[in-house]
């Protein structure tokens, strides 16, 4: 179907009384460009998702038409490029579970952080994972160590100083090149299935923020958020004290948010966390108004009783549902995995998280 002619499609919608839309007047000028992008598709780059490689080519007309300036077009272009060769970087390995490691470029390899952040990759690399880092020195190069350079990616950050490629990953084919933060650390979280940070300054500190904010706010899947240190180690413990003093203590966070993160000091430790996470959940996804829950194996009805009585104040309506197998929305995904069903208030995530917990913890 031409995109021109798709519900959705730029132009092609406005809102009437009744909350329906109504298609839009076409001018030829409009009916010609979306005929000639639609057979340009078709011919160069046929997709079952020709709908969205569509709608790009026609932002890219926009951009024309709006005069937008050559540096703006610069970044646009750059990132495109960057986020294609990530997509294609990561595509293989899709079906494996991965940790983004977090942590100072400056700790030295005889350092308890380092040993401590090398042991964490080892262990989860042992239970099938793969570990992403920045690809610089410091813990990042101990994620690598730990992992090894098979288990291994690098997102790696262009900077006038202080960054460089560390020994393990470079030249390997699973290392990426970023100009651009934001680009690069799209893809550390869009990658993770677990985020762990170990000690270390701004750039360790603006990670785990912004993770804990794309995790409360629900524009990220929940995952879990392990603050690790070295055995007796106080970072951690600082930040959680400043944390729970100042930003809880004055309102600016709910109690249950502290529930979205894990202060440990110990490695194994932080491995035990994030494979409890996954003992019997599996993933989330909405469809429609739905939050959706996947799971390895069924909850007993008692459970689903007391998940009900424990947790209403999170839906915004109805039950907590438990059924086998995708909903018709979801197509056919994972249709192996069994469903909980609920209305969520997306308010609720520190909520939402520690009811993960405690359907790990049922029998």
């Amino acid at each position: 179907m031409p995109f021109s002619a798709m519900e959705g499609s730029p132009g092609n919608n406005r809102r009437i009384r009744n909350g329906e839309k109504a298609p839009r007047a076409r001018s030829a000028a409009y009916l010609k460009l979306m005929s000639a992008i639609h057979d340009f598709v078709s011919v160069h780059a046929p997709s079952p998702d020709a709908d969205l490689l569509e709608q790009m080519v026609y932002t890219v007309c926009r951009l024309s038409r709006d005069a937008t300036g050559r540096g703006e077009l610069k970044i646009l272009n750059r990132a495109l490029k960057e986020l294609r060769i990530a997509f294609n970087t990561f595509a293989p390995f899709a079906d494996v579970r991965k940790a983004s490691i977090f942590g100072s470029a400056r700790t030295p390899q005889g350092h308890p952080q380092y040993q401590e952040a090398r042991r964490f990759a080892e262990l989860i690399q042992k239970s099938g994972w793969m570990v992403i880092t920045g690809a610089g020195d410091g813990i990042m190069r101990a994620g690598h160590h730990g992992a090894t350079r098979a288990a291994s990616f690098g997102v790696s950050i262009s900077l006038p100083f202080e960054q460089s490629t560390n020994d393990v990953i470079a030249g390997d084919e699973k290392l990426v090149n970023f100009k651009y933060f934001f680009t690069r650390k799209l893809m550390f979280v869009k990658e993770a299935n677990a985020i762990v940070l170990f000690p270390g300054g701004f750039g360790t500190q603006d990670e785990g923020f912004e993770a804990l904010t794309l995790v409360q706010t629900g524009k990220s899947h929940l995952v879990p958020i392990i603050l690790c240190d070295e055995p007796g180690g106080t970072y951690w413990q600082h930040w959680r004290t400043y944390v729970k003093a100042e930003l809880l203590g004055s309102g600016m966070i709910s109690p249950p948010d502290m529930d979205l993160f894990t202060v440990t000091d110990r490695a194994e430790d932080a491995v035990r966390s994030i494979l409890q996470f996954y003992r019997r959940y599996h993933s989330m996804r909405y469809v429609g108004e739905e939050l959706v829950l996947r799971l390895q194996s069924p909850l007993k009805e008692a459970t689903l009783d007391h998940l009900h009585a424990q947790y209403g104040a999170i839906l915004t309506g109805g039950r907590i549902e438990q059924t086998q197998g995708p909903l018709p929305d979801e197509n056919g995904e994972l249709p192996d995995l069994w469903r909980l069903r609920l209305a969520f208030d997306r308010r609720s995530i520190g909520r939402l998280r520690k009811m993960v917990d405690e359907i790990n913890e049922a029998p």
